[in-house]
């Protein structure tokens, strides 16, 4: 049977029949709480958050910034906060 064979079979059988083993590992990922609230995990939420806008550059510059490398959105933002003085 092939990879793609065992797959289609996987999926095919009764969703009940699938059950996770609930072992240490299983449990080591559940929600985690505090009483009776839930414990936020993954990165903190930021003190003054990023608003997504749609913005129409010229192509030369946007390559420009691209070509810089990761984080190019945000050196375009340093860039627009230094130039209104903020």
């Amino acid at each position: 049977m092939t990879e793609k064979e065992k797959a289609i079979a996987l999926l095919a059988k009764d969703p009940d029949e699938i059950k996770p083993e609930l072992d240490d590992d299983w449990f080591a990922e559940a929600d985690a709480y505090v009483g009776t609230k839930l414990v936020r995990r993954g990165r903190p939420r930021a003190a003054n958050p990023k608003k997504p806008v749609s913005l129409r550059l010229d192509a030369d510059v946007l390559d420009w910034f691209k070509r810089k490398g990761e984080g190019w959105q945000t050196k375009i933002n340093d860039e627009l906060r230094r130039a209104a003085g903020l």
